[in-house]
């Protein structure tokens, strides 16, 4: 299949297999879903009736005092006392094979070319690394909340977009499943785009 690459008739030969993806949302969802919950710390944690300090002591008398039973003043329902169910330090992290994510990620890349949501283009160099340039750029092509992937990270194309809030710059060893869905529009150059083959063979 052929992509056509922006600002001019030229077009760029792709596999098949990589952007013609047939769509797999159940699978999409659970690689994004696993890729966003390995981020979470898990380091949550609370003390319950057992492990807050004090309470050893029986409050009051059972009996004659008009107050309901009371066995220990670090209770659940007593100011200071512990949590009934306390949350504990654990793990998020769900396991996904190489297999999936690969499919994932074609899953992906073929429906944002289906969408003709991915723009290619032959190289996003500027000159210096001004925020204005690459502004300019991207309002050019129409593009404003924007990935751009690259085949390695260009400290001048970095520091132009890390002021724009719309807009990420990734290489594609770092190109992620959450990154493809939170951007309405994907910007590719040629070489990435080969090397994303490459990678999802």
């Amino acid at each position: 299949m052929k992509i056509k690459i922006a600002g001019g008739s030229n077009e760029l030969q792709v596999s098949e297999a990589t952007f013609g993806h047939e769509y797999n949302e159940a699978l999409v969802h659970q690689v994004v879903t696993a890729y966003r919950n390995a981020g979470r710390s898990g380091t949550k944690a609370q003390l319950t009736k057992a492990e807050v300090r004090g309470g050893g002591k029986k409050p009051h008398s059972q009996k004659g005092t008009g107050q309901a039973r009371a066995g220990s003043s670090r209770s659940p329902i007593w100011v200071g006392g512990g949590r009934a169910f306390a949350a504990k330090p654990r793990s998020f992290e769900q396991k996904v094979n190489r297999k999936m994510y690969r499919g994932a990620l074609r899953s992906m890349l073929s429906e944002l070319v289906r969408q003709d949501r991915l723009v290619v283009t032959d190289g996003l160099e500027l000159e210096a690394p001004k925020t204005r340039l690459l502004a300019a750029r991207l309002k050019s092509m129409s593009l404003d909340k924007v990935l751009i992937v690259v085949e390695a990270i260009d400290e001048k194309l970095f520091l132009a977009a890390r002021n724009l809030p719309l807009v990420g710059v990734l290489p594609v060893t770092a190109l992620n499943p959450l990154a493809l869905v939170s951007y309405d529009k994907v910007l590719m150059t040629v070489g990435a785009v080969k090397l994303i083959e490459e990678r999802l063979q």
